[in-house]
């Protein structure tokens, strides 16, 4: 009988088709594994931030949003909103204030310029004797359409430069630049306790190279009687 022959024949034939088959397979082009990009956390937020604000309703300038404090537009040019309502009397001209506050200004990298809190020394004035910047008086005394602020309460403002330094840059005079010189207004981040605060301060709101000022932004808590 010639079946084993046979048999044998087939076996062989199947194992060389195999081998061809696979060897085609291979010869086929592949396709290539989708390329995994690393997640970027920077560009991610980034991209959620700018959702977030391409999302948003358009509103007025009245209502000009800061870290959740919806900013009212006085008719003097100052932005504010209450953080805190503080209660009691509110302060008056001739009257001694004394507040702790958080600079900050607009423009540049590091925005951030000094505060007195936890320093252990509120800036203190007399009201109505021009020594301090319009921006801050006007937002303790109030305006026509600003309520004072009262003992305890915490407000954000933001100040253009009419009512902040800009008297000071076009002063022509360095010396103006220092906290308690002659023709000087504050509030002025103390020059020989902070001086890369100062520095910062006076690189915005001093200095005669730069031919505008940003807006100014306060946080500004009133204390009582001191």
């Amino acid at each position: 009988m010639a079946y084993p022959a046979v048999l044998l024949i087939v076996v062989v034939l199947s194992l060389n088709v195999s081998r061809s088959s696979s060897m085609a397979l291979q010869q086929l082009p592949q396709p290539k594994p989708k390329q995994q990009h690393p997640t970027n956390r920077r560009s991610f937020f980034a991209a959620i931030a700018s959702m977030a604000v391409l999302s948003s309703d358009p509103r007025p300038a009245h209502a000009v949003q800061s870290n959740g404090l919806p900013l009212a537009l006085s008719s003097t040019g100052l932005k504010w909103a209450d953080a805190k309502v503080g209660s009691g009397t509110a302060p008056s001209i001739d009257q001694y204030a004394s507040i702790d506050y958080s600079m900050a200004s607009t423009a540049g990298r590091f925005p951030q310029i000094y505060t007195t809190k936890d320093k252990g020394a509120p800036y203190r004035w007399k009201l109505g004797d021009k020594s301090t910047i319009r921006g801050i008086e006007m937002s303790v005394l109030g305006t026509d359409d600003i309520p004072p602020m009262l003992p305890g309460g915490i407000r954000r403002v933001i100040v253009p430069s009419n009512l902040g330094y800009d008297m000071l840059r076009n002063a022509g005079n360095n010396k103006v630049c220092v906290a308690g010189a002659d023709g000087s207004v504050g509030p002025i981040p103390p020059k020989d306790m902070d001086y890369e605060a100062y520095q910062r301060w006076y690189s915005f709101y001093c200095n005669p190279r730069i031919p505008y000022q940003p807006d100014l932004v306060l946080d500004i808590k009133l204390y009582g009687k001191r």
